[in-house]
């Protein structure tokens, strides 16, 4: 066994810049999941029936969206895609309104919707619509068998703890993915996140 010497390293550094780059987002994603482990209550316990797939499932994967997102409307399919293969797997969506007014009301609506236990069609009808207009948002309430819902009380409440958890582990858009003790960002696609799936169920 051998170690490099204080002018080594330097020089190893100065010829190898990235490695301070990878060294840093080793550790923030160890300080990440460091967070999620001890909140891991907080993430993956839905709110109303914002969730599908197994009710114990041995992984939970958690994704924060918004309405208005395209990414987060492409990535539904490869979410559904998912749960049909995984009979193991629960999903649980946290709204994260970040993309104006139009998607802080669909927020509202979507969580009045996991309150009465119709969130999932209301979800599918709104990314179906491509836009979270009120007219969009109204004729999804109406397919998924909702009346004019009003915001449950605790509606901002919940928004604003959404929020509180997506920045603590680093999310800076949407949609926001997290596995296990792994953050992904962005519509990484259905290989990654089966992959990440994979992973927190070998580390168990």
């Amino acid at each position: 066994m051998w170690l490099l010497s204080g002018p080594l390293v330097r020089d190893y550094i100065l010829n190898h810049p990235e490695v301070i780059a990878q060294g840093l987002q080793r550790l923030q994603e160890r300080q990440y999941a460091s967070v999620i482990d001890a909140n891991r209550a907080d993430y993956e316990t839905p709110y109303g029936g914002a969730w599908a797939g197994a009710k114990n499932g041995d992984v939970v994967l958690v994704e924060f969206f918004d309405y208005a997102c395209g990414f987060c409307r492409k990535s539904n399919a490869d979410l559904d895609r998912l749960l049909k293969e995984d009979p193991k797997l629960k999903i649980v969506w946290r709204d994260w309104p970040i993309l104006g007014p139009d998607s802080e009301a669909a927020a509202k609506v979507s969580l009045a919707a996991a309150a009465a236990g119709r969130f999932k069609p209301f979800h599918d009808a709104v990314f179906a619509a491509g836009r979270p207009s009120p007219s969009a948002v109204a004729t999804a309430e109406q397919t998924a068998g909702l009346a004019a819902a009003a915001p449950p009380k605790d509606a901002d409440a919940e928004l604003a703890r959404n929020y509180d958890l997506a920045r603590a582990v680093g999310a800076n858009g949407t949609p926001t993915f997290v596995v296990g003790d792994k953050v992904l960002r962005g519509a990484v696609g259905y290989d990654a996140l089966k992959a990440a799936i994979e992973a927190a169920r070998a580390r168990g």
